[in-house]
């Protein structure tokens, strides 16, 4: 269960940085606990993060660079990467929202701000929300839901996030200018890459 608490916390941290831009919320939620820091290695040892205030790091540094690398030079959506033709799916003939309806997961696209429901941020918080199901059921001892829930995470991630994402990140690695998008790129890529072995590791 204590893997399952860490997967659900982590699907939502990554969900939250690669969605949108930073709020002085989230960034002092970073800041101030040291569990989640140790994600961020090069971001914990850039000296900037406790010199300058939260409002001028978000303004000109953190929000800026989110910027950079979801809207204006890397395109953050699964369709861009997988259709021939490169563009982004907006419609309903968008393949993951066949699995979002079949697991009552609901886009917000007002408050995401995105114009798919193929976002890296969106995908993320879909395998967040199958692990939120997966840990109730564990919590209700209902092992073959858990073995069910553990299925579908792995299907997604095999026919849809890993199929595209991993591309995207290196770039994003690549294009970052700030330690903390450096750092969010490569702790999503490992945890991807970890997760998906950890999944199939527990349906054999």
């Amino acid at each position: 269960m204590q893997q399952t608490q860490a997967r659900v916390n982590i699907y939502a941290l990554m969900s939250r940085i690669l969605l949108q831009e930073l709020d002085a919320k989230t960034l002092n939620m970073i800041k101030e606990d040291e569990n989640i820091l140790d994600f961020f290695p090069t971001l914990k040892e850039w000296k900037q993060l406790n010199e300058i205030n939260d409002t001028k790091l978000l303004e000109e540094y953190f929000n800026p660079d989110f910027v950079n690398l979801s809207i204006l030079h890397l395109i953050p959506y699964e369709s861009f990467y997988v259709r021939e033709d490169q563009m982004v799916e907006t419609g309903g003939a968008n393949p993951v929202t066949d699995m979002y309806s079949a697991y009552n997961f609901m886009v917000d696209y007002e408050a995401s701000r995105t114009v798919s429901s193929d976002h890296i941020g969106v995908e993320l918080e879909f395998m967040h929300h199958l692990c939120l199901a997966e840990l109730k059921a564990l919590e209700d001892g209902d092992m073959n839901s858990v073995k069910d829930i553990r299925a579908v995470q792995l299907e997604f991630l095999s026919k849809h996030l890993l199929q595209w994402a991993p591309l995207y990140l290196i770039n994003m690695k690549f294009e970052a200018r700030t330690p903390l998008y450096y750092d969010a790129a490569e702790m999503a890529l490992e945890f991807l890459l970890s997760d998906n072995e950890y999944l199939v590791k527990e349906s054999e």
